[in-house]
């Protein structure tokens, strides 16, 4: 008697998110993805396939025991999911929300390869909203209680991004106590005044920065690395420094017409919106310059970010200007997608040639230049070449530059034993993150130029392992 083999149960489809419409959201600041109910997350947690060597790992910069932290998920143990994400991400709710996912360990899933990768980031950011945050020590202690910090053992951290906060985090969950110096007004660096808050909402970002608090972070704001504060100067008082300043100093087009009124940085225009809270304007003090036809320059994530913004701000059209095609946008498809949704327009293949203004030096339009691919370049992708005589204008009033940004001089300047490579970054130890000075470390986009907060996370953490380590051995 012949027998059957039996058929393999199929494979569940992923989850979706829930959303606000598009039409709803391009009119408010309030987050775009409203995140899974508890039995969402449940069901895309079961379809894990909790692998003996699980790859998703090897994709993830702070090394999250992702297959652990899931199948309590998928058990329903929300509390001990939490626990087991904190013993390396001391920022859980933020990388779930803005890490790129699909390129690090939804990437490594080995579900790609069958369809759709198990909703890694999403699970994440389940269990942190779940779990209230309130203390950065659970990841040593996995109670609410922290190590008391030692009074004869100190750190500082001069910025307070993704790399900081992370670093500081390690740090203090080992009991020693942690200063940290932030060159504005709010702590976050990035997360604040980068990121809008219908990606990542500020409470988010002050929920997790309190839970540092709370472990016994201090943190001193209105301090400028390099100017208010030295490293050489904390190095007295200090036993270790880490350099988490970022990578802020803009870079622009360099055409002509990028000084008229209307041109800003992203940089600039974000700030403004998201830091100074321009969006909540006449309610808060800060506004922000008011356009009607928008166009953003970049298809980055950042470039996303700033289109976006100007719709919610009231803009009547918004252009995204790239001198490529979609296929080679650099932005997360997520991003991408959300924006086509809302209503931004891609101008591809196409390059400013200058910007053109009235009587007054206001900006009123912007001259493009049409594009075609041709060979490839030093990165891979095929590069654009203009196509002669074939130009046009497209009206803008607001112009937002997103190409990117450099290492800002200050800090550098002021610290001449800081070895720098040949563009500008400060060059670190790569097992370690130390710098050329003893016990000097540094991490995040002052070290890698522009990156991702993720990668930036990771830096802190393996900085801080090695201070760790030193101090306390």
């Amino acid at each position: 008697m012949e027998t059957k083999t039996p058929k393999k149960k199929p494979l569940a489809p992923r989850v979706d998110m829930p959303c606000q419409p598009a039409e709803v959201r391009r009119a408010n600041f309030e987050e775009v993805a409203l995140g899974y109910t508890r039995e969402m997350a449940i069901e895309e947690a079961k379809r894990c396939l909790q692998c003996k060597k699980p790859l998703c790992v090897s994709g993830c910069p702070v090394e999250v025991p992702i297959r652990d932290f899931i199948r309590e998920v998928s058990l329903g143990n929300m509390d001990a999911a939490y626990r087991i994400i904190k013993s390396t991400n001391s920022l859980p709710a933020v990388c779930g929300r803005v890490c790129p996912q699909e390129h690090q360990c939804e990437g490594k899933c080995i579900l790609t390869a069958k369809g759709q990768p198990v909703a890694i980031g999403r699970l994440e950011r389940f269990v942190a909203d779940t779990y209230i945050a309130t203390s950065a020590c659970e990841q040593v202690t996995g109670t609410n209680s922290c190590a008391l910090p030692r009074g004869d053992l100190k750190v500082a951290c001069i910025g307070s991004g993704p790399s900081s906060l992370t670093c500081a985090g390690v740090c203090a969950a080992a009991g020693i106590k942690v200063d940290v110096y932030e060159a504005l007004h709010e702590p976050g660096g990035v997360l604040i005044y980068g990121i809008p808050a219908f990606r990542l909402p500020k409470n988010v970002v002050a929920t997790e920065i309190n839970g540092l608090r709370l472990a016994g972070v201090d943190f001193h704001l209105n301090y400028v690395g390099g100017r208010t504060v030295e490293v050489e100067e904390l190095l007295e008082t200090h036993h270790a420094v880490f350099i988490g300043v970022g990578a802020g100093l803009p870079t622009f087009l360099g055409v002509p017409g990028e000084n008229l009124v209307g041109v800003f940085s992203a940089n600039e225009y974000l700030t403004r919106v998201n830091l100074g809270r321009a969006y909540d304007f006449p309610g808060q003090d800060t506004p922000a310059f008011p356009g009607k036809n928008v166009t953003v320059f970049g298809a980055g994530n950042v470039a996303m970010d700033a289109a976006r913004t100007a719709l919610r701000m009231g803009a009547e059209s918004v252009h995204i200007v790239y001198r490529r095609t979609r296929a080679e946008m650099p932005a997360r498809l997520e991003e991408l997608e959300h924006a086509e949704e809302e209503g931004v327009q891609f101008a591809m293949l196409s390059a400013p040639v200058r910007f053109n203004g009235d009587a007054e030096m206001r900006l009123k339009s912007v001259t493009l230049q049409k594009m075609e691919l041709g060979e490839a370049d030093a990165s891979g992708r095929r590069r654009p070449v203009a196509i002669e005589g074939e130009v046009f204008d497209l009206p803008t009033d607001l112009a937002v530059v997103a190409l990117g940004t450099r290492s800002n001089p200050i800090l550098l300047d002021a610290t001449p034993k800081l070895k720098q490579n040949k563009w500008g970054y400060i060059e670190v130890n790569e097992e370690t993150g130390e710098t050329s000075i003893p016990n000097v470390f540094a991490g995040g986009d002052i070290v890698t130029g522009a990156a991702t907060v993720i990668l930036a996370m990771g830096a802190g953490r393996k900085a801080g392992q090695e201070i760790v380590k030193r101090l306390l051995k």
